[in-house]
């Protein structure tokens, strides 16, 4: 199992591959060995590759300097596999699923619950944090584990909050942990992976991608067991995630809002779209505890 572990997460930092045609070479060989051995052409035709990216791929498997990062890499964080003990069990039921994280503080938090994604704008407005305080900070003071994207506005202030507070808190990145988004989170970054845990799918050093923030959020709503949208606009990229916790069959929670206010016109949206109606934390916990004995953990 170490040897597979290994060639995993060598092969995921090969250019040419993406995830789908990983999936492919384990359906092929569980064991990834056979992989090794195969020729540009061979990879071509087994797993339709163009001919080019399986010829990258395989250059790439014999490039000494993508093994010597990696052992670099492994010095500076943790490096979980789908195939380890210490992968989350909730992620393995989800479409897509990460094959590959790249961890740093508490991995003990990824075996724990509750875990709830807390998200929103990134243009929050001023009542935004004592909406929080209310809805929020209760949970957190129960143990709650807050999972959010630490982008700015919303995800921002529920990991402030949750470290403010001895809480516990995980945020799943979209770029590698040596090029932190926003950078103005360098040091949100910092007190989290020191007092909760940071994950991401991306290796250190890769840098933030427009594409990287869709996919990370099916992370963000597949490790909750309900996703509790803040403020959103109407057209808001809140709306992804939203849309990737109904699809992994995750619980949503919105708070409602004036419906002449522009960050309340999403979360109104859910609400007559069928998100829960959220007027106190007991609207959350209680949910909880009425299908506790049935989460996958």
């Amino acid at each position: 199992m170490e040897k597979t572990r290994k060639r995993l997460i060598h092969i995921s930092r090969c250019r040419g591959v993406t995830r789908r045609t990983i999936r492919q070479f384990i359906r092929y060989d569980p064991t990834l060995e056979s992989i090794y051995k195969l020729t540009p052409s061979a990879i071509n035709q087994h797993f339709s590759l163009p001919l080019k990216k399986a010829s990258l791929f395989y250059a790439e498997l014999r490039n000494s300097k993508v093994k010597t990062q990696i052992q670099h890499d492994s010095k500076y964080c943790r490096i979980i596999t789908v195939v380890d003990d210490t992968y989350p069990p909730v992620l393995k039921t989800i479409k897509d699923a990460p094959l590959v994280l790249y961890a740093l503080g508490d991995l003990n938090l990824l075996t724990q619950q509750p875990m709830l994604s807390v998200i929103g704008t990134r243009r929050p407005s001023q009542e935004a944090m004592p909406k929080m305080r209310e809805f929020v900070l209760p949970l957190v003071k129960q143990g709650w584990i807050i999972v959010s994207g630490m982008a700015k506005g919303i995800d921002s202030y529920a990991h402030h909050l949750a470290v403010n507070h001895d809480g516990k808190t995980i945020a799943v990145l979209g770029s590698g942990f040596n090029y932190i988004y926003p950078r103005q989170n360098v040091q949100l970054f910092r007190r989290i992976a020191t007092k909760g845990l940071v994950l991401s799918e991306y290796a250190p050093n890769t840098p933030p991608e427009r594409f990287h923030f869709p996919e990370r959020n099916r992370i963000i709503s597949g490790l909750s067991f309900g996703t509790f949208v803040i403020e959103a606009t109407e057209r808001s990229g809140t709306l992804i995630t939203v849309d990737q916790a109904l699809d992994q069959g995750r619980d949503v929670y919105a708070l409602p809002g004036s419906p002449m206010a522009t960050y309340a016109k999403g979360c109104n949206k859910m609400i007559q779209d069928g998100a829960k109606l959220v007027q106190n934390p007991e609207d959350i916990t209680d949910e909880w505890q009425a299908m506790e004995s049935y989460w996958v953990i």
